[in-house]
């Protein structure tokens, strides 16, 4: 996992060419304009998902992971804990390839909190739980990247 800001480009240079690509779309005028849902990038090797939520308490979260794609949050609006979790350290139950979604339990090993601007890179190996409010529950946006592995 990698945790950073969209604002920080020259610090997360060394990143492949499809991520970089995702944070420049981040940084550009028309990300926060988005409206939830599915929008296309690069057919289905590069696409983001705009979110638009409201923050729970942790125990009304779920822990999720990905094999076939990395899931990048950028948050645009609100703020939201993530909880981390190494994926040999959790219990796994069903995968489901259809939605690329790994159900995954376990205990956090960290916890982020995402403000607007910040990006979480979430590799396969990275179990994570988004949407734990930052304090009450409160409305957020977010575009969840997806680059195809």
């Amino acid at each position: 996992m990698i945790y950073g800001n969209i604002h920080q480009k020259e610090t997360y240079a060394f990143l492949p060419v499809p991520v970089q690509r995702c944070l420049d779309l981040a940084r550009s005028s028309g990300f926060a304009s988005l409206t939830p849902g599915s929008h296309p990038i690069d057919g289905d090797s590069l696409f983001v998902n705009v979110a638009a939520y409201t923050t729970g308490p942790e125990e009304t979260r779920s822990w999720e992971a990905h094999k076939d794609y990395l899931d990048i949050h950028v948050l645009s609006e609100g703020e939201e804990y993530i909880d981390l979790g190494f994926i040999e350290s959790m219990t796994c139950g069903a995968y489901h390839k259809d939605s690329d979604y790994q159900e995954v339990t376990g205990t956090a090993r960290a916890r982020v909190l995402m403000r607007p601007g910040d990006f979480l890179i979430c590799y396969r190996e990275d179990a994570h739980k988004p949407g734990i409010a930052a304090g009450e529950p409160a409305p957020l946006k977010k575009g969840i990247f997806k680059v195809r592995i």
